[in-house]
């Protein structure tokens, strides 16, 4: 039996070289998988995100990635001067804000 099994084995095999195609296709679809359920929705979502930055005014009400609540007194080209509690202002660079926490901003309807 052991003789039999090994036999079968040790036979090459015949009409060779489909084994690399059959690689490259699984390769490619293992590639599409991750592009549809990885790449394709960070970049949507970074492109969101630049557009909400680009679209901060005065008078949005923002949170920053380390967690100031503020609403914008003032916005430059790269930075944004906010008023957070009482009459503390704070400068921070635009790239910092995680999101809009304005009415009109569609942050606050989820999403």
């Amino acid at each position: 039996m052991a003789e039999a099994l090994l036999a079968v084995v040790m036979v090459p095999r015949q009409g060779g070289g489909s084994g690399g195609f059959v690689l490259l296709v699984q390769m490619g679809a293992l590639f599409a998988i991750f592009y549809f359920l990885l790449i394709r929705p960070q970049r949507k979502e970074q492109q969101r995100q630049k557009q909400m930055i680009a679209a901060i005014a005065k008078g949005d009400e923002i949170v920053t990635s380390g967690g100031i609540i503020g609403t914008v007194i003032r916005a430059e080209e790269d930075r944004l001067i906010i008023k957070t509690g009482g009459e503390t202002k704070v400068t921070i660079v635009r790239s910092n804000v995680a999101r809009k926490v304005s009415a009109d901003a569609p942050d606050a309807a989820g999403k």
